[in-house]
């Protein structure tokens, strides 16, 4: 919010001078109020001004941005639930990692669309699956995404998330989801003939 508020201000002042500009020069260059328009030559000084004047606008935008990108790759440092999503083509694999000891296996299960004639009443074509994941709401939460063959990403709009899944590499991002209910996602990388029955 704050940086909307700083660009903000920086574009009300570039509209402001805009129009002052544009209602001023229709003013100099009317034919009936100024018959023979003023003669204006260009000069080194405008020159050099209208060169640094909007580099130093955009550092101004700059620094608070690139603040901002910092503040919102930092993953939470204690999550409740740590999930690693693995794409495959063309499913998700799922494991809850923190619940692993060392005599027995890791709560994992695969995630596959269920196909449109075993849909029931009220499901959503090409977007349900045959196991969910569920997770608690109003809880931090640790995405971990890889792939285990080509390029996926790991996609669910109504909670603002989009992580690639890149084989190979660990990418992590952190979910906070406010409210109960069904969040439906899909890979939103072309993986193949089967990318769009990749929920």
């Amino acid at each position: 919010i704050d940086l909307h508020h700083d660009i903000l201000f920086f574009l009300i002042l570039i509209l402001v001078f805009v129009l002052w500009m544009l209602v001023r020069v229709l003013w100099h260059f009317y034919y009936e109020f100024h018959p023979f328009p003023q003669r204006i030559v260009h000069g080194t000084t405008i020159e050099i001004i209208w060169t640094i004047f909007p580099s130093i606008i955009l550092m101004f935008i700059a620094i608070p941005s690139f603040a901002l990108l910092y503040s919102m790759d930092e993953v939470v440092v204690d999550p409740a639930i740590t999930i690693k999503a693995i794409g495959h083509q063309w499913y998700w694999t799922y494991e809850y990692s923190d619940y692993n000891s060392s005599d027995e296996q890791s709560l994992t299960f695969d995630s596959y669309m269920i196909p449109e004639d075993d849909l029931e009443l009220g499901q959503l074509r090409l977007l349900e699956v045959d196991n969910r994941v569920v997770v608690p709401a109003k809880t931090h939460l640790r995405m971990i995404v890889t792939s285990a063959d080509v390029l996926h990403s790991w996609a669910v709009p109504s909670l603002g998330v989009k992580c690639d899944a890149v084989p190979g590499r660990l990418n992590q991002t952190s979910i906070l989801v406010k409210r109960e209910g069904v969040y439906y996602g899909q890979c939103s990388e072309i993986c193949g003939t089967n990318h769009a029955f990749m929920p």
